[in-house]
């Protein structure tokens, strides 16, 4: 397939991709500091094809596109600084999964890594990772449906093999497949960073090919300050440098003008953490790794004992910068609400009665809630009982519910983070416009409780007459509440 706008991987400075380290923060980091192309941290297939694709971000004020797992946590999050330069690894072993998670990326990334060298046995042990170099026919059709399948261009990291014959025997192979570029960790998948890295058998792949190689593995032995890359380089003969360890501990390595001190490295670092929502646990961790030897210092441990981004800003005398960023993201939010509310005002919808509601569970006792006094309301009207549609904007990921009862249709126009509580805010409502009782802490006795209590009573008073335990109440079953469908229809 045509490669569109293909990066170019000839002499370039790489930042390698690094399990928690290689978040959206980094990478943009490094591209400020002189990083050419970008690598994300290894990503695993399966975990990317349970995600959604949601535009705009988080409330739409961050301008990112985030791939969101169903437990609400973003797996992968990129913009538009970047789009031209990130490539998104991932870790497969299956040629078509591999193809599905390219397919979901490709027009936010500027091209697709899998992952051949990663020793670790999360890796290993689901026959990715460096368990791909024992099976060079894996490696060919995962390669090779990747390239025929997508635009953009298709890379791949390895370690080398037990034998330099061997490992350029197996870089020959890949290479037929298309990908425009190997990145090569020099040492095998056994060694770890104190061995020394093997530069010359670096040296005999990229003297083996024609591709782009990219050599990695020399931040221990070479790479200590800029200059230092192109002596790596040359050790290598390789096309392009890919920094890992170095650039995790300072990424200010891809300055020609020289490092910039940690303390300013940091606070950009942090910069970006905030104001790309970055969860705060994974900021913690990568400013550790800058700390290294510094973790014991007094604003160390207080890093260590940071649990919120606004308590490592304090660490860092950053504080009135989070609090101007927040401001900034609050005002954006209360604009686009604002903005979302009109357009719902000047929907034609005369049939529907809408508030500006939402449910707070604080409000209201324990177990009680408007959807169960809304569903009492109605029996004991004889109305059949209340039904709920719900639905879902895929822009922001937020639900709205129509709630009918006796014929009448009832909405709030403030869209909420879940299906439940857009349905008690419809219910709320609902009950407010019949001037009925909604459950609150603040209307006084509450009968809904005072009822369980004489069931719960009676309930055990059966027990204690040798009632079945095993067959429940009939009139504890009425005030349980009626639960909707959980298919949520998109607008």
């Amino acid at each position: 397939m045509t490669v569109n706008n293909p990066l170019c991987f000839r002499g370039k400075k790489v930042l390698a991709p690094m399990v928690r380290v290689g978040t959206l923060p980094m990478r943009l980091l490094a591209l400020d500091y002189g990083a050419d192309i970008v690598y994300c941290e290894e990503l695993i297939d399966i975990k990317m094809l349970q995600c959604k694709r949601v535009i705009n971000g988080k409330y739409k004020v961050l301008e990112t596109v985030d791939f969101v797992a169903p437990n609400e946590r973003v797996v992968f999050r990129t913009c538009e600084r970047e789009r031209h330069c990130v490539v998104f690894q991932m870790g497969s072993a299956d040629a078509e999964r591999a193809l599905a998670v390219a397919k979901l990326v490709e027009s936010d990334v500027a091209g697709i890594d899998i992952n051949m060298g990663c020793p670790k046995e999360y890796s290993t042990k689901a026959s990715m990772g460096a368990a791909l170099l024992s099976d060079p026919d894996k490696i060919e059709s995962i390669l090779t449906t990747l390239v025929k399948g997508i635009c953009k261009p298709v890379t791949c990291k390895i370690r080398i093999l037990p034998s330099v014959e061997d490992t350029v025997n197996l870089v020959k192979r890949i290479e037929k497949t298309g990908i425009a570029a190997i990145a090569v960790h020099g040492r095998k998948k056994e060694e770890r960073p104190q061995h020394p890295v093997h530069c010359d058998v670096i040296k005999a792949i990229s003297e083996a090919v024609s591709i782009p190689v990219i050599a990695n593995g020399g931040s221990h032995d070479f790479i200590k300050e800029y200059a230092d890359i192109e002596t790596f380089q040359k050790a290598t003969a390789a096309s392009s440098v890919m920094i890992a360890r170095a650039a995790m501990w300072n990424p200010s390595i891809f300055r020609k003008e020289g490092l910039f001190p940690l303390k300013e490295v940091m606070q950009d670092y942090i910069k970006y953490a905030v104001r790309y929502d970055n969860h705060y646990t994974n900021t913690k961790y990568c400013l550790c790794q800058m700390l290294r030897e510094q973790l014991e210092t007094a604003q160390g441990k207080k890093l260590h004992a940071a649990q919120s981004t606004q308590e490592i800003c304090e660490v860092f005398e950053m504080a009135d910068f989070y609090e101007e960023t927040r401001a900034i993201f609050e005002a954006k939010k209360t604009s686009l609400e604002t903005e979302t509310q009109d357009e719902d005002d000047q929907m034609k919808d005369p049939d529907v009665i809408k508030m500006a509601v939402r449910f707070d569970k604080r409000e209201y006792p324990p177990q009680i809630t408007p959807k169960m006094y809304l569903l009492e309301w109605c029996r004991k009207e004889k109305h059949p009982q209340p039904v709920y549609e719900t639905v879902q904007r895929p822009l922001d990921r937020l639900f709205c519910s129509v709630v009918t009862v006796a014929e009448q249709k009832y909405r709030s126009t403030l869209w909420d983070k879940s299906k439940k509580l857009a349905e008690q805010a419809a219910a709320i409502v609902c009950l407010r416009t019949l001037g009925v009782p909604e459950g609150k802490l603040c209307e006084g006795e509450n009968h809904l409780i005072n009822k369980r209590k004489r069931e719960d009573g009676e309930c055990l008073n059966n027990r204690d007459h040798s009632e079945d335990p095993a067959e429940p109440s009939h009139k504890k079953a009425n005030f349980i509440e009626e639960t909707s469908d959980t298919n949520v229809p998109k607008v």
